[in-house]
Formats: C-alpha cells, sequence, structure tokens
C-alpha cells in the first residue's frame, strides 16, 4: 500500500471513491427512498407526489420535479442549528443543483401535471452531501415514477436517463476523487461534478480555494469525476434494474 494510500479513507487511491451504497424502499409512506452512503456520509432521499403543479405552470400540459435539502442537527460533530425557510442559503443552493440535476433527465411533458418532490436530509455528514444527494435522489425519483407506471397513472416511464454526481479537488497537490470530510476542509481547489449515464456533463462547480488551477489539473479532475460517475451510475441500475 502507497503512503497515498495509507493517508486516505478506506486506504483509497487518489483516484478511488469511497465504498458506496444505495438502498432502496427504507420508507413506508414514500413514493420512492433510497438511503445514499458515501463512506460516513448518509443522506435518506425520498419522493413524494402531488397530482398538481405550481400556480405559474398550471396549463402547461408538463410536469415539475423539485428538491429540498437539509442537514440535520445532529449530522456533524457539533450540532447544526436547524434550518428554517427564509433561513437557509447554503441548503437553498444544493437543493437547487439536485432539482436541476433531476429535471434534465425526466421527461416533463410525458409526467403530465404532477409534481415529484424530493426530500435530502443529511443524516451523517462526512463530505460529499450534496454529491450523494443528486445520486441517491435518482434513484428514489426512479422509484416513484415506477409507482405511477404500475398504477396506469403513467403509460410509460418518463425517465430519459440517470444522473449522478461526485466531488474531486487538489489537496497537497494531488488530484483527489471522492473528497471526504478531512480532505475537503484542506483542499486547494473544490469540485462537483454532475454528469449522466452516456458521459454528459450537467454542472461542473470548481473553485480555486486556496489557488488557482490550470488545464492539466482541470482535465485530471474531470478525467477522474467521469469515471466515478460511470461507477455510480451501474450501481443505480444495478439496485432498479433500470434500462432505457
Amino acid at each position: 500500500m502507497t503512503q497515498e494510500q495509507q493517508a486516505r479513507s478506506y486506504g483509497r487511491a487518489a483516484n478511488e471513491a469511497r465504498p458506496v451504497t444505495l438502498t432502496r424502499e427504507v420508507l413506508k409512506h414514500a413514493a420512492g427512498s433510497c438511503m445514499a452512503e458515501f463512506g460516513d456520509t448518509r443522506v435518506l432521499c425520498a419522493a413524494t407526489i402531488e397530482e398538481s403543479v405550481p400556480r405559474w405552470r398550471k396549463g402547461s400540459h408538463a410536469g415539475w420535479v423539485t428538491a429540498e435539502y437539509a442537514m440535520l442537527p445532529a449530522s456533524t460533530g457539533r450540532r447544526s442549528p436547524r434550518e428554517y425557510r427564509g433561513r437557509k442559503g447554503r441548503s437553498m443552493e444544493i437543493e437547487r443543483l439536485i432539482g436541476r440535476s433531476l429535471r434534465t433527465v425526466v421527461d416533463l411533458r410525458a409526467l403530465g401535471e404532477i409534481t415529484v418532490t424530493v426530500d435530502c436530509d443529511v443524516i451523517q455528514a462526512d463530505g460529499g452531501t450534496r454529491t450523494a444527494s443528486v445520486t441517491g435522489a435518482w434513484v428514489a425519483l426512479h422509484d416513484a415514477l415506477m409507482s405511477l407506471v404500475r398504477t396506469d397513472q403513467l403509460s410509460r416511464l418518463p425517465l430519459t436517463g440517470q444522473v449522478a454526481a461526485i466531488s474531486m479537488g487538489m489537496v497537497d497537490g494531488v488530484a483527489l476523487l471522492d473528497l471526504d470530510y478531512r480532505e475537503d476542509s484542506n483542499a486547494q481547489v473544490d469540485m462537483n461534478l454532475v454528469g449522466t449515464a452516456d458521459g454528459r456533463i450537467v454542472e461542473l462547480q470548481g473553485t480555486g480555494e486556496q489557488t488557482p488551477f490550470d488545464r492539466d489539473e482541470l482535465n485530471t479532475l474531470l478525467d477522474y469525476g467521469q469515471a466515478g460517475i460511470e461507477q455510480l451510475v451501474a450501481l443505480q441500475r444495478k439496485v432498479t434494474n433500470y434500462k432505457l
């Protein structure tokens, strides 16, 4: 084992993600649910269905997919106060990311005037909560939409593909995939990639937290990230038996 692997959680190589588990049907009353575990990060994703759409979308003959995100008080080492409407800047940014990501792989017209909301609650945080949320949210959304197909409310599954997300970064000058909290806290470059199963990019968030980064470093991080996305969508397919 190299010195680099000894320093990373789970003895990982630089381009290796943490162990990932996606557990379906963890909530009785949700139309679809998934516990997404990226190492020690755990996010509970629950999809609910409403047979209506927001007022601004009425009459459009198209549905809506949205998300909400929150970190539970005991999800970190120090208690996080509960968030309330109007006091959730970071969470609002993340839930918009989740919603945008899911909508890229849904045929909203095939959905009809139905709203699916996916709630992503962080039970335990150790880095990568937004990326775990996107990845688990797709599984919860898939199952919620399948419930509409099984009950003949939809003639077909209105998914057009899969979407997942993973983090990358530069720590001590080394490109790393899927940063845990310790690595993320010390990263000179912090990046999140949202991508589809066919290799396209939905969103790329990248910041030179301490130092700027060059094109070669960006290319390395993207290569790591897209390889990580491939592994995540393969796991999504495995747990849901999804076929496009």
